[in-house]
């Protein structure tokens, strides 16, 4: 049993953590990824600066001082690795490589299911921020299909397939050519996307051409839709993947098709927000009206908070990306729209706040 347990090992659950910890609560923080930050790892482009941004309107410094991105602007590897020493000369309790399932109630607390068991704590904080990968929902997936990229050069001499036609993907097609140049593979780099156009920022456009001009072997296929996998006569699971779909008028449909193991297979196609997540565990949304949201649109469903970030499931709070750009707050009997910039700030102080109100309620 701990006093509480956090889900998410970004800035806030990182903040919690530590708070916790200098304040003698008991606590477990619960990751995902291979490492905290992994999410911040994951979707910062490479080599992108992290500053120490702050809403204008807001007075409040830094609240954990510890965790503050530099003044003077660095890669985000080297903040990430800043953090990760960090946690380990603290010595915090983290648990990685373990993902959430389900929360339940108990008679005195509550149960976090995990795929590596359960967690039982008093109370509970959701800190997994908004980038929760999409599916893609074929056979294998869960298992095979990976959704970031740890190690380059695992990649080098096979021929690789990477889905999705944003940044992220782009990017690591660029970090797979660098590993395969290095090593003079000649293996190809396979590009797919659903839709017949790849969309990427100026910036990694210019990188990813800078790659191919230096010899990258990279083939595009444009309109290629991910289907139910295989296994092959070896045992290998594979991912099959049409191109060139074509539908007869006799229900017939004819298509080309490529077939990769899934081990060479990287999925970057996006995130969804933690609705689903919401919806599973019975926390309460409420649906932006005309005239009622200024941040976010009409019809948007926002997580309902009371003043110290705690849900309409007792003892459950919320803070961090989770609630971004805005979220429904409780206060004085009323109910409000309140903004909630999705920055690094915002995520370590709404850490500060939970744990001050959870500490009020134990005292």
């Amino acid at each position: 049993m701990h006093d509480v347990v956090i889900v998410g090992a970004g800035p806030a659950g990182v903040a919690a953590a530590y708070l916790c910890h200098r304040s003698g609560l008991s606590y477990i923080l619960l990751e995902q990824g291979k490492t905290v930050f992994q999410g911040i790892a994951n979707t910062y482009p490479e080599g992108k600066n992290v500053y120490p941004s702050k809403p204008k309107e807001n007075p409040e410094p830094f609240l954990v001082e510890e965790l503050r991105p530099p003044d003077k602007p660095v890669a985000v590897e080297k903040y990430v690795q800043y953090v990760q020493h960090f946690v380990q000369h603290e010595n915090l309790n983290v648990k990685t490589e373990i993902t959430f399932e389900d929360l339940r109630e108990g008679r005195d607390h509550l149960t976090v299911q995990t795929s590596q068991g359960a967690f039982k704590g008093r109370k509970v904080i959701l800190a997994f921020g908004s980038s929760i990968p999409r599916e893609l929902s074929v056979y294998g997936d869960a298992k095979m299909v990976a959704k970031s990229l740890d190690d380059p050069r695992k990649y080098v001499g096979a021929r690789t397939l990477v889905i999705g036609g944003g940044n992220t993907a782009a990017d690591v097609i660029i970090s797979i050519l660098k590993a395969k140049r290095e090593a003079n593979d000649t293996h190809s780099v396979y590009w797919a996307h659903v839709a017949q156009k790849f969309d990427v920022n100026k910036e990694t456009a210019q990188r990813l051409g800078e790659e191919i001009l230096l010899g990258g072997n990279i083939r595009l296929l444009p309109g290629a839709v991910p289907r139910i996998g295989e296994v092959d006569e070896e045992g290998v699971d594979r991912l099959v993947l049409r191109i060139n779909e074509f539908r007869q008028s006799d229900g017939i449909e004819i298509y080309h098709a490529m077939s990769f193991p899934m081990k060479n297979v990287i999925a970057c196609i996006g995130s969804q927000g933690p609705l689903p997540i919401f919806d599973k565990i019975g926390v309460q949304t409420i649906a932006c009206a005309e005239g009622v949201c200024t941040v976010a649109k009409e019809g948007d469903r926002l997580i309902l908070l009371t003043s110290e970030y705690e849900s309409t499931r007792k003892g459950v709070y919320v803070i961090g990306g989770a609630i971004s750009p805005s979220f429904m707050k409780i206060s004085a009997g009323s109910i409000q729209e309140e903004k909630h910039p999705n920055l690094i700030y915002t995520a370590i102080n709404d850490a500060h706040h939970v744990v001050e109100a959870i500490k009020r309620k134990f005292s």
